[in-house]
């Protein structure tokens, strides 16, 4: 069994140093079958298929190639563990009735909800979930309402648009989006919306802990590597440990109702199934 394995293993290592493009051409088109395991055979049909008509010759053959060996390689697992295994440890009968079971209820389940959901979430549901479960909203990372720019360092720029940017008046904020478009390589204005602190420190690339340790005056600066200067107006700060507003937790809240509301029609759905059947003599427990 070993030299039969090391044989077909070492034509699947031929397959990858083909000199030439012409032999995905031999592979293709010379013939029905392109390669073979054992009783196992590969059609050529079955590889074109996954080349993209776009494709070099070159893409091409790397594909047709790499698709050979895996499909050789699945089947050398399979030819062995079939020699090797025994009966009880190739019957797979039970495995695969379960998973077929678990597959189609699955489906069926999916279809029900989707023919079912009530997606709509109104404010005043959410408001009502908010108060119901206040203390599920205790923050672990800190919150903010920011903006962020990025400039270069020696931009005349900066000070005019930290200036603005760090305005309670709409028309500077309106003035510093409309300057940093000129000048700057990028501003977000996250408007009047929280976002955690994890977000945030994306733009930067750093730590957010890092980040809080060094902010002034409501500014967190940093230059990364390419030279630029990187700047956060922290307008509104939240500390991890608060109940954030309802706004924040607006989204996870919808998710939870309409999960709730999923896992509702499915336990009623197998209540039902089971009712039904027992009413109909289909289901009896002796």
């Amino acid at each position: 069994m070993r030299g039969k394995a090391f044989v077909i293993l070492i034509c699947g290592i031929a397959l990858l140093t083909l000199p030439s493009c012409r032999a995905i051409s031999s592979l293709l088109h010379d013939g029905d079958v392109v390669a073979q395991v054992g009783r196992h055979k590969l059609y050529k049909s079955e590889v074109a298929a996954l080349i993209p008509d776009e494709a070099s010759a070159d893409d091409s053959l790397k594909l047709a190639l790499q698709y050979i060996n895996s499909w050789a390689s699945d089947l050398v697992f399979l030819d062995i563990a079939e020699e090797q295994l025994s009966k009880e440890e190739l019957d797979v009968a039970a495995e695969l009735e379960q998973y077929r079971r678990s597959l189609l209820k699955y489906r069926y389940e999916q279809r029900y909800i989707n023919e079912r959901l009530d997606t709509l979430v109104s404010d005043s549901q959410i408001d009502e979930y908010y108060q119901s479960h206040v203390d599920n909203f205790v923050l672990e990372i800190p919150i903010v309402k920011a903006r962020f720019l990025r400039i270069s360092s020696d931009s005349p720029s900066v000070e005019p648009i930290k200036k603005k940017m760090s305005s309670p008046v709409l028309s500077e904020l309106m003035a510093a989006d409309s300057l940093a478009y000129f000048s700057a390589v990028k501003y977000t204005d996250y408007g009047d919306n929280w976002i955690d602190m994890v977000t945030l420190a994306r733009d930067f690339g750093a730590d957010y802990a890092e980040l809080l340790s060094s902010m002034k005056n409501g500014f967190i600066e940093k230059k990364d590597t390419d030279g630029k200067l990187n700047v956060a107006y922290i307008a509104e700060f939240m500390p991890a440990g608060e109940i954030p507003p309802v706004e924040y937790c607006r989204e996870r809240i919808k998710n939870i109702i309409i999960s709730v509301r999923k896992q509702t029609l499915v336990s009623d759905l197998e209540r039902d199934l089971l009712t039904d059947a027992r009413d109909r003599g289909r289901f009896r427990i002796f």
